[in-house]
């Protein structure tokens, strides 16, 4: 045999070009995206409207008021460290980072988007292509998702709650992943597919040396795209490299969903993330007639049932009332992000709210007493 080969899907197959910078290149320990862009220029005026961009979109990520005071600006030196920018010879080059931050690769990759009829490609129902700067294309696609899945609400007094029939915070975290991991040196393009039991999702590239798919369950990450991390870190577009994986399959898990399916092949990558199964034994769906949206309304309505780290929460909150998610998490020793996630899937559930503002206010627990039996504490009884 003549030429380069590899191993793919426990497969001999001949090298693609692409495959082979991509070899080189981890070889020498370099990223193509920390590489210098041939033919983009880069002026002050460029660089501090990426910046401010950039901050504009950390800023709009960042829920909490005590940490958006905390949002640093972004500074070309920040660039240079994470490799969006390179300095030669006195002078700033960008970098391919940079170009597809700013939507001036050769070839700016795109995601596209479809939604199909049945469990195969074999329909479309609709689809759309979002180009620009890669960040704005996870946002784009993400919205779409939520434009194409089901929607259930719930009315608590005068206020209406959506509920979706997917985690939110997993479908973006899972389009975020694959803009931050793929192999930008293939040419081919993310794929975000809706069918009627699944959504696909789909980044060009196959896996890195280490890295498989059961080191990666467990929290294992190689970073294939270091600066373009680096950035997305920054504008809360991916909370903690590693960490994407393990919170999609706790999240679907939590959800009551099927564990989702990690799928390397022919030098992709593919998440599936499924479902409801409406035939399944004993789903809400194999005991009713009723839509779609009407089962995730059914779903939503009944008694939420609580997870162990819900029963923390609420617990620090029965405590203390008068807490900020800051210190809620400083409690219990999670993130606050961690702590975000918990409480908005709490205040879905109208198992809590918040009343007032996020730092004189204070939180209430909505559901009965009874109801919080298996928390691991008692309501106090009236004098």
């Amino acid at each position: 045999m003549k030429g380069t080969y590899v191993r793919v899907a426990g497969t001999s197959r001949h090298t693609e070009e692409y495959m082979l910078k991509e070899l080189i290149l981890e070889g020498q320990n370099r990223y193509f995206d920390s590489e210098p862009c041939q033919g983009v220029e880069v002026t002050d005026d460029d660089i501090e409207k990426l910046c401010r961009d950039m901050k504009e979109i950390a800023l709009k990520n960042t829920l909490d008021d005590s940490e958006k005071r905390a949002v640093c600006d972004v500074t070309r030196n920040v660039l240079l460290t994470w490799g969006v920018l390179k300095e030669e010879n006195g002078k700033l080059i960008p970098t391919n980072a940079y170009a597809l931050l700013t939507g001036q690769q050769r070839r700016q990759p795109v995601i596209q988007c479809a939604v199909f009829k049945g469990t195969t490609r074999a329909w479309f129902v609709d689809r759309r292509e979002f180009d620009g700067p890669i960040q704005n294309q996870v946002e784009a696609a993400f919205q779409y998702v939520l434009e194409k899945i089901n929607m259930g609400m719930r009315i608590k007094g005068i206020y209406r709650q959506d509920i979706y029939e997917l985690p939110v915070g997993s479908v973006r975290e899972l389009i975020a992943n694959a803009a931050a991991h793929r192999s930008y040196l293939e040419p081919g393009n993310i794929q975000v597919a809706l069918f009627d039991d699944r959504l696909e999702v789909t980044a060009p590239g196959m896996l890195l040396n280490t890295v498989s798919i059961r080191k990666m369950m467990e929290g294992y990450s190689k970073l294939r795209n270091p600066a373009v991390a680096s950035a997305f870190a920054y504008m809360k577009i991916i909370e903690k490299w590693g960490t994407g994986i393990p919170r999609i399959l706790r999240e679907c898990r939590e959800y009551g969903l099927p564990e989702p399916k990690l799928i390397d092949f022919d030098g992709d990558f593919r998440v599936n993330m499924y479902r409801k199964d409406e035939n399944a034994e004993g789903s809400i769906s194999a005991q009713t007639t009723q839509s779609p949206t009407q089962t995730v309304l059914d779903h939503v309505n009944r008694e939420p049932k609580l997870t162990e780290s819900d029963r923390e929460i609420l617990k620090v909150i029965f405590q203390n009332p008068n807490l900020t998610q800051k210190n809620i998490a400083m409690e219990l020793g999670w993130t606050v992000d961690r702590v975000k996630y918990y409480l908005n899937k709490l205040k879905k559930s109208d198992v809590v709210r918040r009343v007032g503002s996020s730092h004189k206010g204070h939180w209430e627990i909505l559901i009965e007493t009874e109801g919080l039996n298996g928390i691991g504490f008692t309501m106090p009884s009236p004098e």
